[in-house]
This record gives C-alpha cells, sequence and structure tokens, in this order.
C-alpha cells in the first residue's frame, strides 16, 4: 500500500500572517510549522500503512524552509518525502498548486492520497479536489475516519445526525478533518531518524513542467484593513425598547 500524504509548511498557525510589499505571504524569515490539519492527515496515512503494509511519503510545495513541514512528517514516521521548490512558485495559487502536487504524486505508483480538508494560510478548502481532479481518481471529503476495505477506500464522514459511509475504488483521494485520530507525537527516535530518511528536492523541470504551467490565474491587487466593529447598544426595557430592536434588525436588512 503506497500512500502519498500532501503536506504543507505555513506561517506559524497560532501567529498573525503577514503580508510582503508584493502582497504576497511572508513565508521566509518568519516562524512556520506543519499545518496542524496535515497532522491528521499524515496519522491516517500511517495507520492505513501500518494496517495493510506499505510506505507513506510527505509530499509539499514551497520554499526551502518548507523541508520543516517534511521533516516533522518523516518524524511522525513516514518513510520518505517529496518537496517541490523553484523561484517560478512564487505567487502561485490553488490551480497551480494542484497541478505542481499532482505531477510530483504522479511520478510514482500509489494507492491512496491523503490531505486536510484547508490550510491555516489559505482556507479555500478546493487544493486536494483539484488534484484529485488532475489525477483521474475519485475523492472523498471531509473523513473522520479513513480506511482501506476489501481494496476499496472507505471513510465516514460526519454528519449533524451521525455519519455517513463512502466507499470508491482505489486510487483514491481523501481529505482528513480535525476530528479523525489524534495524531502521534514524534519521539526523539523519531526525529534523530528522520534525518537519515530520503527526501527529493525537485524543481518544475523535473516534473516535466515549464513557467507557464507555474503562471497563476489569481493574484491579490489590493489590501485593506477590516474595519474595527463599534460599540454595540443596551436597549432598557421600556415602551420602546420592542421598536427600536425592530429598527436595528430592518436597518440590518434581518427583517
Amino acid at each position: 500500500m503506497n500512500v502519498v500524504v500532501l503536506v504543507k509548511y505555513v506561517p506559524e498557525p497560532r501567529g498573525t500572517p503577514q503580508l510582503g510589499e508584493d502582497l504576497l505571504l511572508k513565508r521566509e524569515g518568519v516562524e512556520g510549522a506543519l499545518d496542524p490539519g496535515d497532522e491528521y492527515a499524515v496519522e491516517a496515512g500511517l495507520r492505513v500503512a501500518e494496517q495493510h503494509g506499505g510506505e507513506v511519503s510527505v509530499v509539499s510545495m514551497g520554499p526551502e524552509v518548507a523541508m520543516a513541514a517534511i521533516r516533522k512528517g518523516l518524524s511522525m514516521g513516514a518513510h520518505r518525502g517529496v518537496l517541490v521548490t523553484d523561484p517560478a512558485l512564487r505567487g502561485a495559487d490553488v490551480l497551480v498548486t494542484a497541478r505542481v502536487l499532482a505531477a510530483a504524486v504522479g511520478r510514482s505508483a500509489f494507492d491512496l492520497v491523503l490531505g486536510g480538508v484547508e490550510s491555516t494560510d489559505g482556507y479555500t478548502g478546493t487544493l486536494a479536489v483539484a488534484v484529485a481532479e488532475l489525477l483521474s481518481i475519485p475523492s472523498a471529503t471531509f473523513a473522520r475516519n479513513v480506511e482501506v476495505v476489501d481494496g476499496a477506500l472507505r471513510i465516514e464522514r460526519q454528519t449533524e445526525g451521525g455519519y455517513d459511509v463512502v466507499v470508491c475504488p482505489l486510487p483514491a483521494l481523501a481529505t482528513v478533518t480535525g476530528s479523525a485520530a489524534e495524531p502521534r507525537y514524534p519521539t526523539l527516535k523519531g526525529i534523530m531518524q528522520a534525518k537519515q530518511k530520503p527526501v527529493e528536492q525537485l524543481a518544475l523541470a523535473d516534473l516535466g513542467l515549464v513557467a507557464e504551467d507555474a503562471a497563476p490565474t489569481q493574484r491579490v491587487v489590493s489590501v485593506q484593513a477590516a474595519r474595527e466593529k463599534g460599540p454595540g447598544e443596551v436597549i432598557e426595557a421600556g415602551a420602546d425598547a420592542v421598536a427600536r430592536i425592530a429598527g436595528i434588525l430592518a436597518e440590518a436588512k434581518v427583517i
């Protein structure tokens, strides 16, 4: 069972992201880490590999510092890593990123691709399914549990009244939510072993892609600070209270 997990290096998730003069997110020279949501996908991949045998590869795209995300996945137990880094990818949008990751994943045979639901720096929630489309494989999203049963992918998707079971043939892709199994903590032994595990660092040319393939279709042209909320209004009980509340709701176009 060859499992691939898509991982991303993001600026410190608990901090405030910073934009550069080019209106792109600063990823170098700032604190960063493996996206917390991706840790659940790594854990799911490791469990599948432990149950059925095989290896887990972690694949990422980003600047040189993104290697930290690869190393974190390896220290958790993944077997090998791939980082695609190229100056032409600066400012890549979701489609470009999906194109690059799909090319990286498709270089070798695989059975299952896993990823987080969305990143903590972009929140588009569309990358993983775009990768599935480019790889021409089915996708099963928002999994709280991932299994391979009788040669097929089986996931549980949380609903308000319980959960749905989604089954699709392999190879396939699934996105894993934060309600899945708690990610394992890297041990000292795992951290030391991660330094010895194979990692490939690739450029666009290594994937058979050219600069035109990395040209974004979207870009940020301006950024404005969100308007601060004004003070609230306390309405005292009285003869005019109901009318005042109705007026506020009408102004907000709620009624």
